[in-house]
């Protein structure tokens, strides 16, 4: 099953992303090769910076992909206000349909 991880950061914490970002993106190409990442980007402000992110993930429940989305070296650095994890149909454009 997909999942749909909706990151909001945390208010002026643009340095806790940019320190942590290398681990991130570390973790997410493991997971990537893991078969377990689907897409990833950041939400953009009003200026073109990162303000969130929107994660896809596979995971086999909703507790497995909130176990997926505490392990992020986004969210072990506090740089997240929130996290909402919605099951996701990708319908249009699923490169695996």
């Amino acid at each position: 099953m997909l999942f749909a991880l909706l990151c909001k950061d945390k208010p002026d914490h643009l340095n806790v992303r940019m320190e942590a970002r290398p681990a991130h993106v570390e973790h997410l190409n493991k997971l990537s090769a893991e078969g377990v990442l689907k897409m990833a980007g950041p939400f953009l402000d009003a200026e073109g910076k990162p303000c969130g992110s929107l994660v896809i993930i596979h995971a086999d429940t909703i507790e497995a992909a909130k176990a997926l989305a505490d392990s992020d070296p986004y969210t072990k650095a506090g740089l997240f206000e929130s996290v909402d994890i919605k099951p996701f149909n990708w319908v249009f454009n699923n490169p695996e349909a």
